[in-house]
Parts: structure tokens; C-alpha cells; sequence
């Protein structure tokens, strides 16, 4: 059967940005268009489409997955196969960080400490800087990507630590203005909003209002982000949001650096 573009993204979970931009770059082709020009995807769309997105969780970037999928004469079962060893050993890093984390979490309920190659395991080998499809899809070849990879190869698991407990310091802030009633546009939802953009500055990039503002945007509009932050408040994405455009408007760098079409309102 043929799946518009709306049902593949609902069958496979992501975003119909992200189907559109597959297409443009030439990784996943929908197989038709109806006669009304809309994208038609065929089941052998959807299961390439699985295999991306396989690739994908197991860190390739879309170039490198283009190039996996686009050697000639590629075997699907082999490459199946592949991805299915890939997984295991995936899987395999997942399960001994999960036994490093429940021995910390053990330990600690004992108060006991643990010596520091055992605190290491339990934050395992992956690289600190999560970036999701959206964001790479926007900012991949900038310089404030290639800035925060650079960055987080040279994090040691103190920064790594420090980096964490400053985040969660902030959210806690956030959150606690945000259940108190204090406006997204006040004086103190500002100065957090300020704080979360020197946050990113000092770990990740340089990271202009004008940049912030686009970063608010997506925190809305991709339900992962969303997600994320209401681990600490209700609708704290969207309080966070208006506090950093907030700060904007306010600042004087963003005064001279940003023009009310970048707002949107």
C-alpha cells in the first residue's frame, strides 16, 4: 500500500520536516506522487526508512548513511544483519551502564562511596552533547556545530558532571519561577533566561540572542524537546520560550542585532 507522508511519520515517528528533508537530500525518495503532487511512500520506503532511522540511533550521520545505502550492489539481508550486530552491541553498552548505575544507586542508599573507574561506568561512553535530527538538520554545518562537537571531544567526566549539575540547577530555577506564577516576562524569568544562554555559551557554543530565539522555537516545536523540560514543570518549554524572547527584546545587543520579522509576532 501507498502512506502519505502524514501516515509515515506517524507509523515510523518522526516528523514530517524530517521526511521532507530526507527527500530533498536524496536519502529516501517517496516511490509516487498523487495527482495532486502529494508524496506517496511504498512499503519499501517505509522499510528503508527503518533502516535510517536504525542508522541513525546507532550514531551515523545522514552522509555516512547515504553512502551505506547507496553502495552498489548492497545485500538487504547483510545489511540487516549488520545492523542487528550494531544493535546487540548497543544494547550490550546499555545493559552495563544500567548494572553501573544500579550498583551507584545501591552503594549510595548504603552511603557508601565508589571508587572513581566505578563512578565512570555509570555515565558509560557516549558523547554529552544529545543533539536531535532537528537540530542537526538546521545546524549541522555550521560553526556553532562544529564548535559544540569540538568542545564535547575534550569533556572529561568532571566537566561532564559539572555540566549536568549546572543544567539541573537552572531547570530547578526555572521550574520553581514557573509554578510560583512569576512572569515569563519579568526582571528574574530574564535573568534565567540569560543564564540558560551563557549555560550554552560556556559549554556547548557562542550562542548570539538571535540564535537563542531560534533554539526557544524549537524547544516548542519538537515534542522531544518539549518532553525533556517538562520532566521539571508543566509547560515549562513555552515559559522558557517567552522568557528568552523576552530577554531579547530587552537586550541591547538583541536591539541592534535582530529585526521583528525574526520574532514572528
Amino acid at each position: 500500500m501507498d502512506y502519505t507522508i502524514g501516515q509515515l511519520a506517524q507509523l515510523a515517528r518522526v516528523s514530517v520536516r524530517t521526511l521532507r528533508h530526507y527527500d530533498r537530500i536524496g536519502l529516501l525518495h517517496p516511490s509516487a506522487h498523487s495527482e495532486a503532487g502529494y508524496r506517496l511512500y511504498s512499503s519499501q520506503d517505509l522499510e528503508r526508512l527503518q533502516r535510517i532511522l536504525c542508522y541513525r540511533q546507532l550514531g551515523f550521520s545522514l552522509r555516512q548513511i547515504k553512502a551505506l545505502l547507496s553502495a552498489p550492489a548492497t545485500d538487504s539481508l547483510a545489511d540487516l544483519r549488520q545492523q542487528r550486530a550494531l544493535l546487540c552491541q548497543r544494547i550490550a553498552s546499555l545493559q552495563r551502564m544500567l548494572e553501573a548505575v544500579d550498583k551507584l544507586l545501591k552503594a549510595r542508599s548504603l552511603g557508601i562511596m565508589l571508587e572513581p573507574d566505578e563512578m565512570q561506568a555509570a555515565f558509560g561512553e557516549d558523547d554529552p552533547v544529545a543533539f536531535s535530527e532537528e537540530v542537526q538538520q538546521r545546524w549541522e554545518e555550521t560553526a556553532a556545530w562544529a564548535e559544540a562537537k569540538r568542545r564535547a571531544a575534550s569533556f572529561s567526566r568532571a566537566d561532564w558532571q559539572a555540566m549536568q549539575a549546572e543544567f539541573s540547577a537552572l531547570m530547578r530555577d526555572l521550574a520553581a519561577a514557573s509554578t510560583q506564577g512569576v512572569p515569563a516576562a519579568s526582571a528574574e524569568a530574564r535573568r534565567l533566561a540569560e543564564a540558560h544562554r551563557l549555560y550554552i555559551e560556556r559549554w556547548f557554543y557562542p550562542c548570539s540572542v538571535h540564535l537563542h530565539c531560534r533554539l526557544a522555537d524549537l524547544y516548542v516545536s519538537d515534542a522531544r524537546f518539549t518532553e525533556s523540560f517538562q520532566r521539571f514543570a508543566p509547560q515549562l518549554a513555552q515559559y522558557l520560550r517567552t522568557a528568552i524572547y523576552a530577554n531579547a527584546r530587552v537586550g541591547a545587543s538583541a536591539r541592534e542585532e535582530m529585526t521583528d520579522d525574526v520574532f514572528g509576532f
